[in-house]
C-alpha cells in the first residue's frame, strides 16, 4: 500500500505518517513535507522518483503527471485499466493526503500583491485531490488533519479504511477544493472588476430546534470571517442553546449597541427596541432603559456595551428576560445570574471595527445584497431647517433619537428625554400612526412620574421624511421641541412652517434609515 503526502498544513502529520510506514505502507512526499518526514527519520521515495521527471518551474510542476494520476484514477475493478497501468509501469497510489496552500490567508494580509497572490494558487494539490476523491471506492483521500485518527483507526482494524468512511473523505475533498476555487474565483474576479456572480462560503454552526415557526426548519451557518458583534463567535455561558428568534433579536440588539461608545443599553423585543438609554455606568443605563417600558421587556433581550457587574446583576434578575448579551460578567455577575439556568449569558466580541460588511437577504429565488447601514451621521446645529434654532441642552437627546431610530422597524418614530427612550412606533403603514403610538406612550409614562408630557421637553427622530406636516402638529400637542429626520419630501417646507409656528428645532439629517 502507498500513500502520496503533499500537504501545507502540517499538523499532525510526522506521527500519521509514521503510524501507517509502521502499519506497512510506503510513503511517497513532495518538497517541504518530503524533507520534513525525512528529518524525522523515516523512509520516504521523491515523487521524481516515481515520476522520472525533476520537479520544475520553482515547484509549479512536480505532480501533474500520469505516474500520479493513473495510479490515482485506474480502476482496480476494470481489467483494461489494470493492463493499461502495468504497460505503462504505474503502480497503484492508495492514499492521498494533500492540503492546499494558504490562498486566503496570503489575500488576507493588507499588503499583498497580486503577483503573490498568484503564487499562492496550487494547482497540482486540487488536481490530487480530485483524481483521489473521483476513485474513492478505491483510494482514501484526506485533506484535513482532523481526520487522521479514524483513519489508522480503521486501517489497524480492518486492514484498510472502510468504503463508507473513504465515501465520506470523497466528499470532503470535493468540499475543500470547492471552497478555494471558490475564493480563487472571488479574488480574481474582484481583480478584473467583474461582479455578475456572487460566491458565499458559510460553515454550519448549529442545527436549530425549530425556525421562526415550530413547524419550520432551520440551522444556523457561519462565515468563515471572525467580525464583532457577531452571534456566530459569540461565548455562551449559560442557558438553553439559542432559537431562530433568538439569534435574530440578538442580532437586531447588537447592531443597536454598535452605534455608541458611551455606556449604552438596550432591552428588545421582536427586533424592535422597547426601551434604550445611556448612563454614567452600566447600572444607570439599564435601570433606565428598564424604566422606559417594564411591560414590554418581558421575555426581551438585552444588551450592553460594558462589563454586568455584580450590581447591574441583582437589578436584572428578577425580569425575565431571554438573553443577557455583554463584551464581559464580573465573577459576581455570574454568580447571580448562574442561578437562572435557562437564562443566556453571551460574552460577545464589541471591538471596534469600521471594515464595510455586507447584508444578505433571501427572496423567492433570488438574493439581496447591500452594504451594511453602519455609519450614522452626527446631528449638528448646521442641519437646523427652522428659525427656531435647537437648545444646546437637545443636541445630546437629538443624537440619541437618531442613532436609535434607525434600528426600528419603518415607518419608525423615537420619542426620548435626557438619553432614554419614552416612547417607540414602529412599523405602522403610515408615519402619523408610529408617531401616535410613541408619543401616547411617551405621555403614558410621564403620567406614572407625575409629570406633563407637554412640559417634559420630549425630542423626537424619525427614520424617514414626513410626507406631510401632521406629524408635527401632532408633536406640538405633546410638548415635542425637536425633531430630527433626513428631509426629502416635496412638501418638506410645509413641515418647516408647522415647526415654526409652533416653536419647535427641526434638523434635516439628509441621510434616510428605512429597516424593512
Amino acid at each position: 500500500m502507498r500513500a502520496l503526502f503533499s500537504v501545507s498544513d502540517k499538523t499532525g502529520v510526522v506521527e500519521f505518517a509514521g503510524q501507517l510506514v509502521s502499519l506497512g505502507w510506503e510513503i511517497i512526499a513532495t518538497g517541504g513535507t518530503m524533507k520534513l518526514l525525512q528529518d524525522a527519520g523515516l523512509k520516504i521515495i521523491n515523487i521524481s522518483e516515481i515520476t522520472g521527471f525533476p520537479e520544475i518551474c520553482d515547484g509549479r510542476v512536480k505532480t501533474l503527471h500520469p505516474k500520479v494520476h493513473g495510479a490515482l484514477l485506474g480502476r482496480r475493478d476494470l481489467e483494461s485499466h489494470r493492463q493499461q497501468l502495468k504497460e505503462n509501469g504505474i503502480e497503484y497510489i492508495d492514499m492521498v493526503c494533500v492540503n492546499l496552500y494558504p490562498f486566503k490567508e496570503t489575500i488576507a494580509k493588507p499588503d499583498v500583491t497580486m503577483e503573490d497572490a498568484i503564487e499562492h494558487i496550487d494547482i497540482g494539490g486540487p488536481s490530487m485531490l480530485r483524481s483521489a476523491a473521483k476513485n474513492w471506492n478505491d483510494v482514501t483521500v484526506v485533506c484535513n488533519p482532523e481526520d487522521y485518527p479514524v483513519i489508522i483507526s480503521e486501517i489497524r482494524e480492518h486492514g484498510n479504511t472502510t468504503k463508507e468512511t473513504r465515501l465520506q473523505l470523497s466528499a470532503k475533498a470535493y468540499t475543500h477544493t470547492a471552497e478555494y476555487d471558490m475564493m480563487i474565483a472571488s479574488y480574481m474576479r474582484t481583480q478584473a472588476g467583474l461582479n455578475e456572480k456572487l460566491f458565499l462560503e458559510y460553515d454550519l454552526k448549529q442545527s436549530l430546534r425549530y425556525g421562526e415557526n415550530p413547524h419550520q426548519n432551520a440551522k444556523f451557518y457561519a462565515s468563515a470571517d471572525k467580525v464583532p458583534y457577531s452571534l456566530a463567535t459569540a461565548e455562551q455561558l449559560n442557558g438553553k442553546e439559542l432559537s431562530y428568534n433568538n439569534i435574530q433579536d440578538a442580532n437586531a440588539a447588537l447592531n443597536i449597541v454598535r452605534e455608541f461608545d458611551e455606556p449604552f443599553c438596550v432591552g428588545l423585543k421582536h427586533m424592535n427596541p422597547c426601551g434604550a438609554a445611556v448612563g454614567k455606568d452600566v447600572v444607570e443605563a439599564w435601570q433606565k432603559a428598564f424604566d422606559a417600558d417594564k411591560v414590554s421587556i418581558f421575555g426581551g433581550i438585552v444588551a450592553t456595551n460594558r462589563e454586568i457587574t455584580g450590581e447591574a446583576a441583582e437589578l436584572m434578575k428578577p425580569v425575565f428576560l431571554e438573553i443577557i448579551m455583554a463584551p464581559s460578567f464580573t465573577k459576581e455577575a455570574l454568580e447571580v445570574l448562574f442561578t437562572k439556568k435557562n437564562l443566556r449569558l453571551l460574552k460577545v466580541d464589541m471591538r471596534k471595527d469600521d471594515c464595510p460588511r455586507m447584508q444578505y437577504v433571501s427572496v423567492n429565488g433570488g438574493l439581496l445584497v447591500q452594504n451594511q447601514d453602519k455609519n450614522t451621521k452626527e446631528v449638528v446645529e448646521d442641519m437646523c431647517v427652522t428659525k427656531v434654532r435647537p437648545d444646546a441642552s437637545y443636541m445630546a437627546d437629538l443624537n440619541f433619537a437618531w442613532k436609535i431610530v434607525k434600528h426600528i422597524k419603518s415607518n419608525a418614530i423615537v420619542v426620548v428625554k435626557d438619553g432614554m427612550t419614552m416612547g417607540v412606533g414602529a412599523g405602522q403603514m403610515n408615519r402619523i400612526g408610529s408617531a401616535e403610538i410613541a408619543l401616547k406612550q411617551a405621555a403614558a409614562l410621564c403620567s406614572e412620574h407625575g409629570k406633563d408630557v407637554r412640559e417634559v421637553g420630549l425630542v423626537m427622530g424619525s427614520d424617514a421624511f414626513f410626507p406631510f406636516d401632521d406629524c408635527v402638529t401632532l408633536a406640538n400637542e405633546y410638548g415635542v421641541k425637536a425633531i430630527a429626520q433626513p428631509g426629502g419630501s416635496v412638501r418638506d417646507n410645509d413641515s418647516i412652517v408647522k415647526a415654526d409656528e409652533f416653536g419647535i428645532s427641526m434638523m434635516f439629517t439628509g441621510e434616510r434609515h428605512f429597516k424593512h
